[in-house]
């Protein structure tokens, strides 16, 4: 607040009323808010589109959601072109052993319905970067609170809450375990009960000491190794793409027939 304090008392009376004032603007904010995330107000495009995001993962193909190559026009380091193949798909199922303890622990008020991921490699297969859609059994408020908690507390910047990679032996990512990551990224969804995320290592299986958040990796000067390497590029540019193509198919799946 600025300005210099008033040395004034405030009587009882206005004290009272300045409180309901301030409670009143509250209510009025937070049930514009409560309806805008959950369609209320006369239009229920809201919570239809939340509710068939959330089911996507049994009624969607998984190349819908997973293609087999993604185009990353600019998004490599200085605007360069992507391509990314996908190399391996886990099969869906829960979230157990898929986190390592601290972020299960972040993500546990959300609820774990589902689980998909798939691993993809760059052109030259260099890099490995494993994209993960974890469908929530949260309602709308519930994962508003949480994206509030992860911007609030920069949980999404901690390397003990990295999302975990996925192996696959015979493909580029057979040594992509917990060790080798090197950059990633994390997003809470507010739009649709979900959690998507990447992260990225080095093809070759080599060990990272100091792994950066993708955030931190992609800025202009950023001298990490993953940053030089263009790691965070990688698993920003993917996750992206990928989190594009979930919110395509929600309104895809949510259109109605002419």
């Amino acid at each position: 607040m600025s300005g210099a304090r008033t040395r004034s008392r405030v009587g009882p009376r206005t004290a009272a009323a300045a409180t309901c004032l301030v409670l009143g603007l509250g209510l009025i904010g937070g049930a514009a808010a409560g309806s805008w995330f959950t369609g209320d107000g006369g239009d229920d495009d809201g919570r239809t589109a939340y509710s068939a995001a959330g089911a996507l993962w049994h009624s969607v193909p998984v190349d819908q959601l997973f293609p087999s190559t993604v185009q990353g026009t600019g998004a490599g380091p200085g605007g360069a072109d992507r391509t990314w193949t996908r190399i391996a798909v886990a099969p869906d199922g829960g979230c157990a052993h898929a986190f390592d303890p601290l972020l299960a622990r972040a993500l546990a008020p959300a609820g774990c319905r589902r689980l998909l991921r798939a691993t993809y490699t760059d052109a030259t297969q260099t890099y490995v970067t494993t994209v993960g859609l974890l469908f929530t059994k949260a309602d709308p408020a519930a994962m508003a609170a949480l994206a509030a908690r992860f911007r609030d507390e920069r949980l999404d910047r901690r390397a003990d809450l990295m999302p975990r990679p996925y192996a696959a032996a015979g493909t580029a990512a057979a040594g992509f375990g917990d060790r080798q990551r090197a950059s990633w990224t994390l997003s809470v969804l507010t739009d649709a009960p979900v959690v998507a995320y990447a992260v990225t290592g080095w093809a070759d299986g080599r060990v990272v000491d100091a792994p950066q958040p993708a955030a931190d990796a992609v800025r202009a000067g950023a001298g990490t190794a993953p940053a030089q390497a263009g790691l965070g590029n990688e698993a920003k540019g993917l996750a992206d793409r990928i989190e594009r193509r979930l919110r395509k198919t929600v309104g895809t799946a949510t259109e109605t027939p002419a």
